[in-house]
């Protein structure tokens, strides 16, 4: 094993969980009023609500498969399907949801980089976790047709084998179990590890946030002036 497939697949993956935890602690410790998603929509909401929810919607999804399809154990899933027909449900629910995610974000970026207002009100980071977001989304597709070349689900059962490696806190185990796939597979993984590094420093940090203090709130009461 490579010491470069070590430190990138091995050590990396806890570098980059370590930043975002403790980055966002401190973020939300010392600068809480930096804690927001930061809206435009004032300044343009045309198209706005559409491109969001076609976003949103795709990238719920997305995460919500690799979370399960990576951290479920081949001994569980085989109940219910074979890694090859999990396989495929992953493909065709990843490119569904993926190409919808896909056309959200280009109208998110062609947005916020096309509209003088919007664009004069953006920060850096703004701009920038959108393009990498956005070269992340075009390489999980990307792997996706990469996939049509092994359909005997191999590859996919290397990748759960890294992640739950990573879990099970087996760094050279995780990154032994990576190794042998392909370059587009590796470069995904990579990038979404560093989107970890990225998410205390961006407006990522909203996907964190949840107002439930509403909930317990006391009713607000409106008197009509006479």
């Amino acid at each position: 094993m490579s010491k470069w497939n070590l430190l990138v697949f091995g050590v990396y993956p806890y570098v980059a969980l370590a930043i975002c935890l403790l980055g966002s602690w401190a973020r939300f410790d010392l600068s809480q009023y930096t804690w927001k998603a930061g809206s435009s929509q004032m300044l343009n909401n045309r198209g706005m609500r559409v491109a969001s929810n076609f976003f949103h919607i795709g990238v719920l999804f997305v995460l919500a498969g690799h979370f399960v399809g990576l951290l479920t154990p081949a001994s569980v899933y085989h109940h219910v399907i074979s890694t090859e027909h999990k396989q495929l449900l992953a493909m065709v629910s990843g490119g569904v949801f993926g190409l919808l995610c896909l056309v959200g974000l280009l109208m998110l970026v062609k947005r916020r980089l096309g509209d003088p207002r919007v664009r004069a009100t953006s920060s850096p980071s703004d701009i920038l976790i959108l393009l990498v977001l956005l070269a992340q989304l075009v390489l999980g597709l990307l792997t996706i047709v990469a996939s049509t070349g092994h359909m005997d689900g191999s590859v996919m059962v290397m990748l759960a084998d890294w992640a739950q490696n990573v879990v099970l806190l087996r760094p050279v185990d995780a990154a032994a179990s990576i190794e042998p796939v392909s370059l587009i597979y590796k470069a995904h993984v990579a990038l979404g590890l560093t989107l970890f590094v990225l998410f205390p420093f961006t407006r990522l940090v909203h996907m964190v946030s949840a107002p439930i203090w509403y909930l317990g709130r006391r009713y607000q009461i409106v008197r009509q002036k006479y």
